[in-house]
């Protein structure tokens, strides 16, 4: 395969700009960004035939007998790395890669081919998937030793300004998201101290998954340009609210050119689409929590009392639903109609996220499922004799409950693919396992001197 006229330019522009390295980025099943870095002058060659590499060095992916595999780059994400510029010696750029496998096939363990064939089969049923992802995260100070300590940096709190230290950071933040191409809409500091949100605009689901992908990866290198750590982690902190990914989603009919979630003539704005839509999801939940928020400490989080949802409902004032059905803006009439599924944390790995939740969606459309009505009231407000007479369920209070529940969801397993589902669970089991049976200072502070 030659690479297109539009590939060369773009080379030949970022050659004359003083790029002389090129990161090709990929994933692996956890979500960690992995690169193989080439000089410019190989990129057209690898853009032609490919980069190989050792896919048995990578989680989840092959095993030492099976190891080669090669990355072709995705020239649309070719972008310069903002703090690595082409003005310096080793000006360099990224691009995220496909994996193939010998026989040119895509990789089944790439992550971003999962997602790609849900993307196709959204396709199929005449849909584009649009995806707007809320990523929480927290800066932490390094103490004097180098290492992490959660110790938030400021004292302030939801939208404060004047006590609000990261002003700055998040500008600069906001400046590099902006190099990679990613148009930001908003940046502030959330409800817990040393916690930042921002908010980037809606996508295509392939797109919006690489743009988080990048998203975390640059937000972390400008944190360290300032001595802080950006983490990601669900809920570094006890006591205070944790960090989320509330998924706004919607589907665009292909064929109708509009916004398929959208009908004026219901209160919500919904058409029976975007109600079957959210119906899958819910009836999905509990299958692909482990995707959604894949860690231990994920399940901190997703406790009644910190704006986390736990219970499987919808509304739109309600908070405590896991689907929240956002007003539309004035002016934008229903078109601007999506669900914002709030379970997911930003620890998880946006391609299989995504991929899972436009399973269980379409899932519900494909089988006309019929969404419950909505609740408006607190969930954590009610006792739980009325929560057990309206028939709500929770989700999975633990990561070992969740993986249970995956187990036994073959919606999910069938988007993940055997080989994803396979490796997952095996490498979440192994966490798992290790947390259970680990004693805590809270276990000893508690019954050392008591038994």
């Amino acid at each position: 395969m030659a690479s297109s006229p539009e590939s060369s330019a773009r080379i030949d522009a970022a050659q004359a700009s003083g790029i002389r390295f090129v990161q090709l980025q990929f994933t692996d099943i956890i979500g960690h960004v992995k690169a193989v870095t080439i000089p410019i002058h190989r990129l057209e060659e690898s853009v032609g035939h490919g980069t190989w590499f050792d896919g048995s060095s990578i989680e989840g992916f092959t095993r030492i007998a099976e190891s080669d595999q090669y990355l072709m780059p995705d020239m649309e994400t070719f972008a310069e790395i903002p703090w690595q510029r082409g003005s310096g010696p080793r000006g360099t750029a990224r691009v995220i890669c496909d994996v193939f496998t010998p026989n040119g096939e895509p990789f089944v363990g790439d992550p971003r081919f999962v997602l790609r064939r849900q993307v196709e089969r959204a396709k199929n049923l005449g849909y584009v998937v649009n995806f707007g992802p809320e990523l929480e995260f927290f800066l932490f100070r390094r103490s004097e030793d180098g290492s992490i300590e959660p110790l938030p940096h400021d004292q302030a709190g939801y939208f404060d300004f004047s006590t609000d230290l990261a002003q700055e950071i998040r500008q600069d933040m906001v400046d590099a998201l902006e190099a990679f191409g990613i148009k930001v809409e908003a940046a502030h500091h959330e409800v817990a101290v040393g916690q930042h949100e921002i908010d980037f605009e809606y996508s295509d689901a392939l797109t919006t998954a690489d743009n988080a992908v990048t998203f975390k990866f640059a937000l972390k290198a400008i944190a360290q340009q300032h001595g802080l750590y950006a983490t990601f982690m669900p809920k570094p902190i006890h006591g205070i609210n944790g960090s989320g990914m509330h998924a706004h989603q919607s589907l665009w009919s292909i064929a109708e050119g509009r916004n398929a979630f959208a009908d004026a003539t219901n209160p919500y704005g919904l058409s029976d689409v975007a109600r079957s839509y959210m119906a899958g999801i819910l009836a999905h939940a509990r299958g692909m929590i482990a995707v959604l928020a894949p860690l231990v400490n994920s399940y901190k989080r997703l406790v009644p009392g910190y704006e986390a949802p736990t219970y499987l409902t919808w509304g739109r004032t309600n908070r405590s639903a896991l689907i929240r059905v956002p007003m539309v803006s004035p002016g934008r009439s229903v078109e601007g109609t999506r669900a914002e599924v709030r379970c997911p944390d930003p620890s998880s790995n946006t391609y299989l996220a995504f991929a899972a939740m436009i399973a269980a969606g379409l899932d519900g459309v494909e089988k006309n499922m019929v969404l419950s009505d909505p609740v408006e009231e607190s969930l954590f407000e009610m006792d739980a004799n009325r929560i057990a007479e309206k028939g709500i369920k929770e989700l999975p209070g633990t990561l070992g409950e969740a993986l249970d529940e995956l187990e036994r969801d073959d919606v999910i397993r069938e988007a993940l693919g055997d080989h994803v589902f396979s490796h997952y669970l095996e490498a979440k089991r192994a966490e798992w396992d290790e947390y259970r049976t680990q004693v805590s200072d809270w276990e000893v502070e508690r019954y050392l001197d008591q038994f």
